[in-house]
């Protein structure tokens, strides 16, 4: 029997958090395999993740690996997941239990049904460290509720929306099809692992509940301003990959082409702001370079973004033009969020 869901859960030295996030999972459920991927941690991270086999066995596997960074963690959890679906859980993030059991009664709806779904979507929250009001992200003014549903009934993302890893359940034998393969020893690989699989999503669910608990506001996260820009070449390593996927106005869906190119605007607006946000010469250069890149490689694509609503930010003339583009950015939906 093939368990309903797996969850992926990264680890990298992540004691100090595993047990909140692997609790949450726990949910009573025989169906649910919960793959802890120990990432070569130096802590207590790999005996923590052993305990938890031992005590849930035929639920927690503990896979224990040499150090690869995230996108090793992911591609490993894809090779041996038992699942039908599979969804990722960052070790210092959880689940809401009562949304996790509304996903597990959906998927084995599908199951039960023998109509599988490519992708389910579900909401997230930002818990971010000192604020009292959380933020939740949703998607109920583009995608249908509690319904399958296909590219031509998605509709307009607004300018700061979009997809993140937190929203997305894939159907396992999907991603494998899929081809997607995520660079070792990089941040930021969450959006190849958005995008890329998308080319072979064609039936969707919209489950509106609150599900994944998006852990921010520490000051070495990945996702912190600072840390951006000391690892801005990570960041535009995976603005290159995205910009390397073959997209083609004529073999997808219009609404999927239209997504994929917010999504890579969006990606290639953090990448620019970025390195503005550095304040060196050089770095200006490298986002210069950036664009005369897309603009070689798709023409097309290129005026599309250049002429949105965020690339015109990243665009403005100036070192006043840079100021305005920074507070643009700062006043963004997605970065008032991280920041």
């Amino acid at each position: 029997m093939h368990p309903t869901l797996t969850v992926v859960v990264p680890s990298y030295n992540a004691e100090g958090w595993l047990e909140r996030c692997v609790d949450s999972l726990l949910v009573g459920a025989e169906d649910l395999e919960v793959l802890i991927v120990d990432d070569g941690s130096t802590d207590g991270t790999a005996a923590l993740a052993d305990r938890y086999e031992a005590a849930h066995p035929g639920v927690v596997r503990a896979i224990h690996k040499a150090n690869g960074g995230h996108g090793s963690t992911i591609n490993v959890g894809i090779d041996v997941a038992r699942g039908r679906y599979l969804k990722v859980v960052d070790a210092d993030d959880w689940v809401d239990q009562g949304a996790l059991r509304a996903l597990l009664d959906t998927l084995r709806g599908f199951i039960a049904a023998e109509n599988p779904i490519d992708l389910v979507l579900s909401n997230f929250v930002y818990e971010k460290v000192g604020r009292r009001l959380k933020r939740a992200v949703r998607y109920r003014n583009v995608l249908p509720e509690g319904r399958v549903f296909g590219w031509d009934e998605v509709g307009r993302f607004r300018t700061g929306q979009y997809l993140m890893m937190h929203a997305l359940v894939y159907r396992t034998d999907l991603l494998r099809e899929s081809g997607l393969r995520l660079p070792e020893h990089t941040f930021y690989v969450d959006n190849l692992y958005v995008y890329q699989p998308l080319l072979h999503v064609e039936s969707m669910y919209y489950l509106d509940v609150d599900l994944y608990r998006y852990f921010i506001g520490r000051p070495d996260q990945s996702v912190n301003e600072a840390v951006m820009i000391r690892r801005i070449d990570q960041q535009l390593k995976v603005n290159r990959l995205l910009m390397d996927v073959e997209v083609s106005p004529y073999d997808v869906p219009p609404a999927l082409y239209r997504y994929l190119l917010h999504h890579l605007q969006v990606v290639c607006v953090i990448s620019s702001t970025m390195l503005l946000r550095s304040g060196r010469d050089e770095d200006f250069a490298r986002k210069v370079e950036l664009w005369r890149e897309l603009r070689y490689d798709d023409p097309e694509v290129y005026r599309r973004l250049k002429r949105g609503a965020l690339g015109r930010i990243v665009h403005l003339p100036g070192k006043h033009g840079r100021k305005a583009t920074v507070a643009a950015y700062r006043g963004a939906s997605w970065a008032l969020a991280l920041n």
